[in-house]
């Protein structure tokens, strides 16, 4: 079958279409497979908007809406094929509804472009993703909640430099990955803003003389609104995935840290943390072997995203307006990062779920050095002097920290945010409020 924009006489050099084929057509056919229905969400309502314009009957809007259902009910079987040669899922729909509507099917792409074709399947596949996402993310923002709660009142050596410092608590190092998700999920309401326009109708970016309702079709895609100029349309296509992208990144950031301090913690060296054996991993020759892989790839899978997002302002550089065939490569970015991103949250929710805390070895680990600073707090408060004055002290008679008693200092830790108070009945109140927003 050839090409939708093929002429005859380009059929003559097989060889050479082959190998080119390849090479343009990249791995479209295969990623265009999660695409589907959203194409076809959006064919629907296009031939309806075609209807409204006089160009299609009522009776073959009809026809042409049960065939794309009927593809609808193919692809969810798995047995609704892309090849090579389709190049994509738009031709591969098109010559199905030609190969069983004749004419009628050819009459679908009146008034549009695969670039409007692309760009409103792959926003209305942003917008159910990022929406998925931001659940998972809150989802295990949740669940480092309900961990730091269970444990509230268990002291644990605070770090800087990767040195013990101050003294922190299971709660609030809990508390402070999960209120990085928490202002993350909240954040993503900058970026749904950017795809939550329908690119419907502007066609190869310059519109179309049909009079098609563009108003009309968002409101039935769900969208905000529509893209108002076409012009930038295809100047978005790029800019937006960009940015969507580095927002899941910053996802995979949060997770990236976390993973390295699970990594560390349920170590030999430390023991602050204990991960169920069943999400662990053992060695074909050491028998002792307990390894926390789960959490090394958590950790090694954001540089995936990281690599997703340098491609994308790689390949959205130096373009000039209007479309390039470069654009195509923004494609698997965008969906790679979400695959990642949503396996990643997984990850960690398994994690906190199958992790203790060893209450023993964290009091333990809260050795004398880590009231240096409150000591010196104590000087102040007891002698009124200056806490300049007092750390000098502090730093040349070290033996005053002996007298800091560590129940005393959680007890007197009331402070919102501190280890003896770290906010977490505040943040459930906040993931609260934005889930039910």
């Amino acid at each position: 079958m050839s090409k939708l924009w093929q002429n005859k006489e380009s059929g003559k050099l097989k060889p050479a279409i082959k190998k080119m084929e390849a090479f343009t057509v990249g791995n479209d056919y295969i990623l265009d497979q999660v695409l589907v229905p959203y194409d076809l969400a959006a064919s629907k309502v296009h031939a309806e908007a075609l209807h409204d314009a006089g160009v299609l009957s009522r009776n073959e809007l009809d026809k042409l809406i049960r065939a794309l259902n009927k593809i609808r009910e193919i692809w969810k079987k798995g047995e609704f094929e892309i090849r090579i040669e389709d190049e994509d899922m738009h031709t591969a729909i098109e010559l199905y509804l030609t190969e069983k509507l004749g004419d009628l099917g050819k009459k679908i792409h009146t008034g549009r472009s695969r670039n409007d074709q692309v760009l409103t399947a792959m926003r209305l596949y942003e917008k159910e993703k990022l929406e998925g996402i931001v659940n998972e993310l809150k989802k295990t923002a949740g669940l480092l909640l309900d961990f730091a709660e269970q444990n509230q009142n268990i002291p644990m050596p605070g770090f800087t430099h990767t040195r013990k410092a101050m003294l922190s608590s299971v709660a609030q190092w809990a508390g402070g990955y999960a209120e990085l998700m928490i202002m993350q999920a909240d954040a993503s309401t900058g970026v749904q803003s950017l795809i939550n326009r329908s690119p419907l109708g502007t066609a190869a970016g310059f519109g179309t003389t049909f009079p098609i309702n563009r108003e009309a079709e968002s409101q039935k895609l769900g969208f905000a609104s529509p893209i108002a100029c076409a012009a930038t349309a295809q100047l978005s296509r790029g800019w937006v995935e960009l940015q969507l992208v580095q927002y899941l990144h910053g996802i995979t950031a949060i997770l990236n840290r976390f993973a390295s301090d699970i990594i560390l913690y349920t170590g030999e060296a430390y023991r602050f943390f204990e991960l169920d054996a069943a999400i662990c991993t053992g060695s074909s020759i050491m028998p002792q072997k307990k390894n926390p892989d789960l959490a090394e790839l958590l950790r090694a899978r954001h540089s995936l995203v990281a690599g997703y997002s340098g491609t994308l302002q790689m390949v959205t550089a130096n373009l000039t307006g209007g479309y390039h065939r470069d654009l195509q490569l923004t494609k698997e970015p965008v969906i790679k990062s979400f695959e990642n991103t949503f396996e990643m949250l997984e990850a960690a929710q398994l994690l906190i779920e199958n992790m203790q805390a060893n209450q023993n070895t964290l009091e333990e680990a809260c050795t004398s050095e880590l009231f240096a600073a409150e000591a010196a707090n104590k000087l102040v408060k007891d002698e009124g002097i200056s806490f300049r004055e007092a750390y000098h002290q502090l730093k040349e008679n070290p033996e005053l920290v002996s007298e800091i008693s560590i129940g005393d200092l959680m007890n007197g830790f009331t402070q919102l945010g501190s280890p003896g108070n770290p906010g977490i009945a505040e943040l459930k109140a906040q993931l609260n409020a934005s889930s039910d927003g």
